[in-house]
């Protein structure tokens, strides 16, 4: 009974947290919420200019409002984050996720990653996630309340870069979009298993911009609603060592540059 009181309670805590990124920063999130904050006027205006219903992929890029504008990485990559000195290695997927791995290779090319903090750090009463990327907290001055509602802002464009929501289920050739997939109902094929990274968004499902979560343990009741884009395969320890506050020295993309694809370059 105990366990199950907790992990209901975990639950709670989760849900109400797992919102994390895409924020504007008229909104503060708690900083004891986890992988999400409470969504805002901004991020939700950007997820009414996609469809409301799941979209496949199958579709041209072109029937997915902004999808071709976003960068993709067509196959794997490797990016090494470096934390207080020891590396993490990340197996980027961008064969079933590539919008979503490709805007976090295309980010860390970009060097956005370089000296941000994990700002929410969760391992009671269970093990849940370490949350970072919020470009807000490259600058210290920032207040720590504040952590948890920023987004990449593009400084060609001078607008914050959301992207949608994207989920891939087992048997299907390419994922959904826009909409929380029911993963009771069918697998998804990068779930939330322990050692997981996967974007943070708030309650509109494209509001995800530049906050990731590494997954402490399997979480597979977050299946189907936040989308999974890689995988720690080395540095697991490095992980379950940072504290909230802890930076980012370096993030660097060591294998599979070359299958980023960028709009325009």
């Amino acid at each position: 009974m105990r366990l199950k009181i907790s992990q209901f309670l975990l639950s709670l805590v989760i849900i109400s947290a797992l919102m994390l990124g895409g924020c504007s920063t008229q909104q503060v999130a708690s900083n004891t919420s986890s992988p999400i904050s409470t969504a805002t006027s901004t991020t939700s205006e950007a997820s009414t200019k996609t469809t409301t219903e799941a979209t496949s992929v199958s579709q041209t890029n072109s029937d997915i409002p902004g999808l071709a504008d976003l960068p993709r990485l067509e196959g794997q990559a490797t990016v090494v984050l470096t934390v207080k000195g020891s590396p993490i290695t990340i197996q980027v997927d961008g064969t079933d996720a590539p919008i979503t791995a490709g805007n976090f290779v295309d980010l860390v090319q970009k060097g956005v990653y370089d000296g941000l903090a994990f700002h929410r750090v969760v391992r009671e009463p269970q093990p849940f996630v370490v949350q970072g990327g919020d470009p807000q907290s490259k600058d210290p001055k920032v207040s720590a309340d504040r952590l948890g509602t920023g987004s990449y802002i593009d400084p060609k464009t001078g607008n914050a870069r959301y992207i949608p929501l994207e989920v891939k289920a087992k048997g299907s050739d390419t994922p959904t979009y826009n909409k929380p997939f029911d993963a009771t109902a069918q697998p998804v094929v990068l779930p939330h298993k322990q050692g997981a990274v996967a974007m943070a968004r708030s309650q509109a499902p494209d509001s995800a911009s530049a906050q990731f979560y590494f997954a402490l343990a399997d979480l597979a009741f977050l299946d189907g609603n936040y989308a999974v884009f890689g995988n720690v395969t080395q540095g697991f320890d490095v992980v379950n060592k940072i504290k909230q506050g802890d930076r980012i020295d370096s993030a660097k993309v060591t294998q599979g540059a070359e299958n980023l694809k960028v709009p325009g370059q």
